[in-house]
Formats: C-alpha cells, structure tokens, sequence
C-alpha cells in the first residue's frame, strides 16, 4: 500500500534547490521508515509521500539503505549534540547530571520517531548500521567520561565505564518511559532517573559539587 503525499507537498516537477531537496527526501524517508520498519519500506512509497518521481529520488540517494545510512547520521549526530550541549551548559555537576538525562529524554521525545531510527533499528546486523549506532553511544559516553575523568577521583578506565554505564541508564530510562508515556510526566522522570545517578556518581570525591 502507498504512502499517501501529505497536503503540503509540492507539485511533481518543482524545481528545488539541492540541499533543500534532499532534506525533503529525509524527512519523507523518516516518516515511511518508521511507520513500515526499513524491510517493508519501499522506494517507491518514500518518492510518493516525497511528491517525486523515483528518478528524482535516485538522484540523490542510490538506494534504500544509502538513505537510512543518511537519516541515522542525521539523528546520531542530533543525539551526540544534544548531549554535549547538556554537559556543556553548566558548571554544576548535579545540573550535568539532570542535563545529561534530559537529553536523552528530550531526544526519544522528539517529533518524528527518530530515536527508533537509532535505538530500534531493524538494521542492526548490517554492519554499517550496528557502527554507527555503537559509534554514537561511544561518542556519548565519552562526553560524559571526560566530565567524570575531570571532577573525580577515578582512573581513566573506571571513568570510561562509568559514564557507558550512564549512556545505557539513559537510554534505556528514556525509551522505557516512552512506550508507557503518561504513566510519570516527562520532568518528573527525567529528574528520578538524574537523583539515581547522582546519587551513585557523587559517592566519589569529587572536585567540584
């Protein structure tokens, strides 16, 4: 069955620039990826909700997968931003801490489902897929290791664990609160799942509170 074209689409034949095309082609991408799942996607219905012709679709993107390869850049790199800006936005390592589990709430909360397209992804025994998807928990944990390796007292290794711990407690926490969405409100979860983990990470010495 086709993807139907939204209301606001452009006509077939509308000339756009190239860069702004080809996020036209990631979001009609998105929608169809994660209403079908990638197996049961087809190009054909991505053109479709697009209002393209397949051609056009070829021209940018050679295939399915060079597409999804595209949509799970996008959001990794949304995800891995998110993350430094919460670490980033103040000295308070307790605020960090809420900051951090915030991000990922904030992200699996986002319009459009595209945390499936990293979390949940069909894809996974792709090898491409299974890289990125471990790069940008790796590339998250990082951030928050680095933050842990400079306010305490623990050795680089112990930090690094740490903070993967962390990024699978977030992960984890968010979608978990997702699929039951309305059972705690959003802030309240986010700053349950924050006293958690502070609580265990303050227990170190730390250099600055």
């Amino acid at each position: 069955m086709g993807v139907t074209a939204p209301s606001d689409a452009r006509p077939r034949g509308t000339r756009l620039p190239r860069l702004a095309r080809r996020r036209q082609l990631l979001a009609a991408a998105q929608e169809v990826f994660v209403a079908e799942g990638y197996h049961a996607a087809a190009m054909d219905d991505i053109a479709e909700r697009a209002g393209v012709s397949k051609p056009v679709l070829y021209q940018h993107f050679p295939g399915k997968l060079e597409l999804y390869l595209a949509l799970l850049e996008q959001h990794s790199e949304v995800l891995v931003d998110k993350q430094r800006e919460a670490l980033e936005s103040t000295d308070d390592n307790r605020q960090r801490v809420a900051a951090s589990f915030q991000a990922y709430f904030d992200f699996v909360a986002g319009e459009g489902e595209a945390f499936r397209l990293v979390f949940e992804s069909d894809l996974r025994n792709l090898q491409a897929v299974r890289e990125k998807t471990e790069e940008t928990q790796q590339r998250c944990a990082e951030l928050i290791g680095e933050v842990i390796r400079q306010d305490t007292s623990v050795s680089d290794d112990e930090a690094h664990l740490l903070s993967v711990a962390l990024v699978g407690m977030a992960e984890t926490s968010a979608r978990y609160w997702l699929n039951n969405y309305g059972s705690v409100p959003k802030h309240a979860a986010e700053q349950l799942i924050a006293r958690l983990a502070w609580r265990g990470i303050s227990g170190w010495d730390l250099t600055r509170s």
